[in-house]
């Protein structure tokens, strides 16, 4: 597969499986008075907000949303450059006592996902945290595992996965290609 990419979602497949973990989300949490989602920078944060619209208008709800960054919590984050741009962590709501879903578009080694549990202990303890992950490629260093996953693909240690999303590339796919 050297230099060849793959579709493995487009951007129909991509509408239909967060219209499914919306609604898996919502069966896992019937009360939704404490429910808030967050997404991790970059690609979490716009499939957050996406979740967040599709169970808000099926539930006639409003849901808290929040974004995270996790540059700084990261422990390689100093082997790959020295000068790391750090976004905006906006988590305007009381987290303790909250059940937070935590939103990233591909789930790996677990290490981001572990950066994000140390961020998000700076901010409060919440009542617990369930991860919602676009892809799960499997390959992990750390027991983490997702609550939601909208695929599970099996990815070769020299491939990886994009998603590419409207927000930021003007296109909804995922892709699997050369690393």
């Amino acid at each position: 597969m050297v230099g060849k990419k793959k579709m493995i979602m487009t951007a129909e497949d991509i509408d239909r499986t967060l219209s499914r973990m919306a609604i898996q989300i919502v069966e896992e949490n019937r009360n939704l008075d404490n429910l808030v989602i967050v997404g991790i920078h970059t690609g979490g944060v716009f499939l957050a907000k996406r979740i967040r619209e599709l169970i808000q208008a099926r539930e006639n709800v409003k849901l808290p949303l929040g974004t995270l960054d996790i540059t700084l919590y990261r422990d390689d984050w100093s082997l790959a450059t020295q000068s790391p741009v750090v976004k905006k962590t906006d988590l305007n709501f009381p987290v303790e006592c909250c059940t937070m879903i935590l939103v990233d578009d591909v789930l790996f080694t677990g290490r981001t996902i572990r950066a994000a549990l140390d961020a998000i202990m700076d901010f409060g303890r919440p009542r617990s945290i369930q991860l919602a992950v676009l892809i799960d490629r499997g390959g992990r260093e750390l027991p983490i595992q997702p609550n939601f996953a909208g695929m599970q693909v099996k990815v070769g240690g020299k491939e990886r996965i994009d998603v590419l999303l409207r927000e930021k590339e003007g296109v909804d796919e995922v892709v699997l290609g050369p690393a």
